[in-house]
């Protein structure tokens, strides 16, 4: 998990390093390619405009070198940037995701991507990986596709999944599941209810055309996961004052200790692993994964919002809240340059988002079956929520949930919580030839 969106100046200091490193062609057309205009969609063989009637050939081509990854990355905002609810990710945030150099992911995964063009006109783009964390965790030849974005168009969408299977198939992957944008760990799921609201952060948006089209080649419902919206300002329900009340001198819950931040990651991570061991699809986060996380939430929040529940002195359990950097991002067109970064800096350090998201959430398992697994979740809840409010949120997404979570959901129910977004994992067999 890349976090890599923490503040401003680090995304300077991040952009000025790649810049430095872009790969540029010597001569010809694109010889005054220039990273930080790199969805400049006529620079870049695109147009807003889509024909799903196009008659043009289509191929579909595996992306190679830097500007082709620029490429890449801006398929999704071509496809997508007409949908009044879209928002465009910032582009050295998207580079830093893909890049080995910042994503510990690649450590234990490697991958490919694919655009599809039509003429020199690139319509849809997909990638395939393989996680060895997960083939050492499961042993059963599943490897992944993600980041699909197309046009309307049937024959572009099968050309992109078949591209990422033979892939997968050629690596001697006898399944696929997706879509994963990289790992479980990270942004995962199609969204397929809920399109008219802007995806909060590390979440999804397509479009309703996108369903229809992948489940034509084969793909049926692995799993759902679900987005609750809830409002800060909810009261307890009346059983969850009683749990507290009963358990007031057994659990202290805590913000995290910024002196020794580093110990508490690893501590976070730890009980994340524990609480998360059980349910679908698990990979453990890698200490290197949890690092980097633990860097970015150093710059992006305070330490109000990340909260740490002790029972008997034994952390059991913690949460973490983040304003929706995707509300502060709106309009700058993914770029930072030259004015974004201080737009960016005064909606999320003056103005404050209002909306806000809690990405992370864990119960140790010895306490999850017990009295005190809700009271624990509960409690975490409720603390953070109260500092999102004061920093002037007004509707926190937990999220994702999974939707046969069933304890999970009926706490969230509890206080006003409402399932508002779904998205939906898809796979299939790989056939042996």
């Amino acid at each position: 998990m890349t976090w890599a969106f923490a503040l401003p100046a680090f995304y300077l200091i991040e952009f000025r390093a790649l810049e430095q490193t872009q790969v540029r062609p010597k001569s010809g057309k694109g010889s005054n390619y220039k990273p930080d205009c790199v969805c400049d969609q006529t620079k870049l063989g695109m147009t807003p405009e889509r024909t799903t009637d196009d008659l043009r050939p289509l191929r579909v081509v595996p992306v190679t070198g830097q500007l082709d990854l620029d490429r890449f990355i801006c398929v999704q905002n071509s496809v997508l940037e007409s949908d009044p609810a879209w928002i465009s990710p910032l582009l050295i945030e998207r580079r830093m995701h893909l890049s080995p150099k910042h994503n510990p992911f690649f450590q234990h995964a490697h991958w490919q991507a694919w655009i599809a063009f039509r003429g020199e006109q690139a319509v849809g783009r997909i990638c395939a990986q393989i996680d060895q964390l997960h083939l050492k965790q499961y042993a059963d030849a599943t490897g992944f596709f993600g980041m699909l974005d197309a046009e309307n168009n049937q024959e572009t969408f099968s050309a992109l999944l078949a591209a990422a299977e033979l892939w997968l198939r050629g690596q001697g992957m006898r399944q696929v599941r997706g879509p994963f944008n990289l790992s479980i760990n990270e942004e995962i799921g199609l969204l397929v209810d809920g399109f008219d609201t802007p995806p909060v952060f590390m979440m999804g948006h397509a479009r309703p055309y996108y369903d229809k089209l992948i489940k034509h080649n084969g793909y049926t419902k692995a799993k759902d996961v679900l987005a609750y919206i809830v409002n800060p300002d909810f009261d307890a329900p009346v059983l969850m004052r009683q749990l507290i009340a009963k358990s007031a001198r057994q659990i202290k819950v805590r913000p995290i200790n910024m002196k020794c931040f580093d110990t508490e990651i690893a501590l976070l991570r730890d009980i994340f692993n524990d609480a998360w061991a059980e349910n679908w699809g698990f990979v453990p986060f890698t200490v290197a994964e949890f690092a980097e996380l633990g860097k970015n939430l150093r710059f992006l929040i305070s330490p109000e919002l990340i909260q740490i529940a002790e029972v008997d002195g034994e952390a059991a359990a913690f949460i973490v809240g983040l304003p929706n950097v995707n509300e502060a991002i709106r309009g700058l067109n993914g770029q930072l340059l030259p004015f974004g970064w201080l737009k960016l800096l005064w909606r999320l350090k003056v103005r404050h988002p209002a909306t806000a998201r809690v990405p992370l959430m864990g119960v140790r398992r010895k306490f999850q079956h017990t009295r005190l697994g809700p009271t624990l979740a509960f409690m975490v809840i409720d603390a953070v929520r109260i500092e999102l409010h004061r920093q002037g949120a007004r509707k926190i997404e937990l999220s994702w949930i999974l939707e046969d979570n069933d304890g999970m959901r009926h706490i969230i129910e509890s206080i006003g919580g409402v399932a508002y977004k779904r998205y939906r994992i898809y796979e299939r067999q790989l056939s042996l030839s």
